[in-house]
C-alpha cells in the first residue's frame, strides 16, 4: 500500500518536522518522504482529512478483552479494530481472560489470535498462578513467548514476600513487575470513594489510604530489591506524592492514571449508575486536579484508558454488587482533550512503549510508518451509537468530547474510520 498524507501536521517533540504542516510519503510501510506539497503519483493514494494531525502510534498499558472464555464480553479481533479506531497502534493486554494468561502456552495464543491485526497486541502476563496470589506463574517463560509485563489485574499482592521475590527474579531478565495497589483489608466491602459523596448516597466507602499504604510498602520493597516496578492507575493525592519522592531518591518506578480519573470525580454517582463503578473509585474533583499536575510534571508517566468491556448482566443490578470497569478506547482522546494540552496528551499516549518495551517508530524518513491520525476540532456528545466494542458499559455515555481519532497506519495497514 502506496500513500501520501496530505497537509498533515506532526505532534512530535522530537521530530525536526514537529508542528509543521507537511506532506507524507510511504512506500511498502516506510516514510521515503516528508516536506511541502510532495507530488501526486500513479499507484499512490491519497489521504486528506480535515484539520489532519499525526504522532507516533499510541500505547495503551492497559486493556481487558475477554478472550479466551469471555468472548461475550469483547473477542481479540474485534477489540483490536476497536483500539485501530480509536488511534492505538498498540495495546498492552491484561491477563484477566479465563484461563487466566498466566503461562507459555496462553501468550501464544494471544499473539496468535491477534496475527496480521493493523493493531499490535502485548500480553501482560500474570505475576502469580491463575493471579490467585500463592504462587509465582511462569515469567520467564512467558516473557520469552513475547509477554512485556507481569501483574495480577486489579489484585494486590497480599504477601510482602511474593512480591520481594518477584522483583528480585525478574532483574536476571530486565522483566516489569506491575504491582497494583489497595490494601483489601482495609478497602474491605467499600465501593466508592470514602467521602462526603459516599455519606450523602449511603454507599459504603474505601479510604484512599487503601491505595497510599499498598504503594508505600511497595516501594520500601522496591528498594530493597531494585528492579523495575509499574504501578497502574494510581488514584491519589498521596499517591503521587509517594511515586515523585521514589523517583527523587533513583528508585525505577513508573506509573500509570486512567482517562476516567482525570476527568470524571464521584459526583457523577448521584443517581447510582453502575457505569461509573471503576477500579480504583472515582474521586473528588480536588483529587482530580492532583493527578492532572501529577501528569503535568511528569510524576506520571502513561496515560491508560483502562479499557475493560463487561456484559450487561455484571452493570445492570444494584450498585454494591456490579462489578467495576468502563470501556474507554473510544473516549480515551477526545476525554483528554477537555483537560489537557494536545502535545500532553500525544506525548503521556506514546511514553508507555519506552516502559514496556515496545517498538518505537519517529516520524522520519526511512523510518518504518507507524502512526496515529487525528483531529482536535469539533465537539461531539458521546451516545451507545458511538460505542464500538461488544460491550456498552462505558462511563462517558452523555459526555462532551472535543476531537477525535481518525484511526491508524501501521502493520502496513490503514484503518479510518468512516
Amino acid at each position: 500500500m502506496n500513500l501520501i498524507f496530505k497537509n498533515a501536521t506532526i505532534i512530535d517533540k522530537n521530530s525536526k518536522f514537529n508542528n509543521q504542516a507537511v506532506d507524507i510519503k510511504v512506500e511498502n510501510g516506510v516514510i521515503t518522504k516528508i516536506g511541502k506539497d510532495i507530488a501526486e503519483e500513479a499507484n499512490f493514494d491519497i489521504i486528506q482529512l480535515d484539520n489532519l494531525h499525526i504522532s507516533r502510534g499510541w500505547f495503551d498499558s492497559s486493556v481487558s478483552f475477554g478472550e479466551p472464555g469471555y468472548e461475550d464480553r469483547e473477542t481479540i479481533k474485534n477489540g483490536l479494530n476497536v483500539a485501530a479506531r480509536s488511534g492505538f497502534t498498540d495495546v498492552a493486554l491484561q491477563p484477566n481472560a479465563n484461563p487466566v494468561i498466566d503461562n507459555q502456552a496462553d501468550v501464544s495464543f494471544v499473539l496468535s489470535k491477534a496475527r496480521n491485526a493493523a493493531t499490535s497486541i502485548h500480553p501482560i502476563g500474570a505475576l502469580t498462578k491463575g493471579s490467585e496470589g500463592l504462587d509465582i506463574a511462569e515469567l520467564y517463560d512467558m516473557q520469552n513467548a513475547g509477554a512485556v509485563a507481569f501483574g495480577d489485574y486489579n489484585k494486590d499482592l497480599a504477601d510482602a514476600n511474593l512480591l520481594k521475590i518477584a522483583l528480585q527474579y525478574v532483574q536476571d531478565f530486565d522483566g516489569l513487575v506491575i504491582a497494583y495497589a489497595h490494601d483489601s483489608k482495609i478497602k474491605g466491602k467499600g465501593v466508592v470513594h470514602e467521602g462526603i459523596v459516599s455519606t450523602r448516597l449511603g454507599l459504603k466507602g474505601i479510604p484512599a489510604l487503601a491505595e497510599e499504604l499498598q504503594i508505600a510498602r511497595n516501594l520500601f520493597l522496591l528498594e530493597y530489591t531494585g528492579g523495575k516496578m509499574h504501578i497502574p492507575t494510581v488514584s491519589t493525592e498521596k499517591s503521587v506524592q509517594l511515586i515523585r519522592e521514589a523517583k527523587a531518591k533513583g528508585l525505577n518506578v513508573t506509573c500509570s492514571v486512567s482517562v476516567h480519573h482525570l476527568v470524571l470525580t464521584d459526583e457523577v454517582l448521584k443517581d447510582f449508575d453502575t457505569r461509573y463503578k471503576v477500579t480504583p473509585p472515582l474521586r473528588p474533583d480536588a483529587i482530580r486536579k492532583a493527578l492532572i499536575e501529577g501528569v503535568l510534571d511528569g510524576t506520571i508517566d502513561i496515560i491508560t484508558s483502562d479499557h475493560n468491556p463487561l456484559d450487561i448482566e455484571q452493570k445492570k443490578m444494584e450498585f454494591d454488587m456490579a462489578k467495576n470497569g468502563t470501556v474507554g478506547l473510544e473516549t480515551a482522546f477526545g476525554a483528554l482533550m477537555n483537560v489537557l494540552p494536545t502535545d500532553v496528551i500525544v506525548e503521556k499516549l506514546t511514553a508507555g512503549k519506552k516502559i514496556f518495551k515496545v517498538e518505537d517508530h519517529a516520524i522520519e524518513e526511512n523510518a518504518k510508518a507507524s502512526f496515529t491520525l487525528f483531529t482536535t476540532k469539533g465537539n461531539h456528545t458521546f451516545t451507545k451509537a458511538d460505542i464500538l466494542s461488544k460491550s456498552k458499559n462505558s462511563a462517558f455515555l452523555g459526555q462532551e468530547l472535543k476531537g477525535k481519532a481518525y484511526g491508524i497506519y501501521n502493520n502496513g495497514k490503514l484503518i479510518i474510520n468512516e
